[in-house]
């Protein structure tokens, strides 16, 4: 089995540094349809078995032009992947309070305190508990010789790699993730090897 996972395409509160999150459904801005059409462009000679996104548009727009081509493929789309809550700041501008605690939520992930949130917000053990639910599918047996296209979102991307790493969530800040960013893996055995990570060739071309 072969997994395609790539972040979605940018969008107009990604440009403008306002948190988005999973309370906030955006869309891909004219950048973000444009790197989805690069994306595809680049990858349209394979079969994807599966198409995975989370249940936020931005991710479905970004595998948009894969959905509309008509080949045998199935599309699932899974909460799971949704991305992190941020509470109450979804929706709002940096600010130096915002900021200050977003610094110590970090400070207290990166220390292996994952229990910390933002007010109404998702700590990291709960995003890891959930994303951890995707990747008990992933690994489902009749996915055996597949290849999944998987769309997700910034900071639950950075989770799944952890998971898929079997690195600690402390190491989550250490992956880069550019919009539509690649990140090709292989699950042989009981491993996932990396191939590619936070490819982003086609948007070179």
């Amino acid at each position: 089995m072969t997994l395609y996972i790539i972040r979605h395409g940018e969008t107009d509160l990604n440009r403008k540094g306002i948190v988005q999150g999973s309370g906030v459904d955006s869309t891909l801005n004219s950048i973000g349809h444009n790197q989805a059409r690069l994306f595809f462009e680049y990858y349209k000679n394979i079969h994807f078995d599966y198409i995975i996104t989370s249940n936020l548009q931005r991710t479905h727009q970004t595998v948009a032009p894969f959905l509309k081509r008509g080949t045998h493929h199935k599309w699932i789309k899974m909460p799971e992947l949704n991305e992190i809550s941020w509470g109450v700041h979804e929706g709002q501008a940096s600010s130096p309070q915002t900021h200050d605690s977003y610094l110590k939520l970090m400070n207290d992930w990166e220390s292996g305190v994952y229990s910390t949130k933002l007010e109404a917000g998702e700590s990291a053990a709960e995003l890891h508990e959930r994303v951890n639910q995707a990747v008990h599918f992933f690994k489902k047996p009749h996915h055996k010789g597949k290849n999944l296209l998987i769309c997700t979102h910034g900071r639950t991307l950075l989770c799944l790699l952890t998971i898929l790493k079997e690195h600690p969530l402390s190491m989550m800040n250490q992956f880069k993730h550019q919009n539509t960013c690649l990140y090709k893996v292989h699950h042989i055995g009981n491993e996932f090897i990396f191939e590619l990570e936070n490819d982003v060739r086609h948007l070179n071309r």
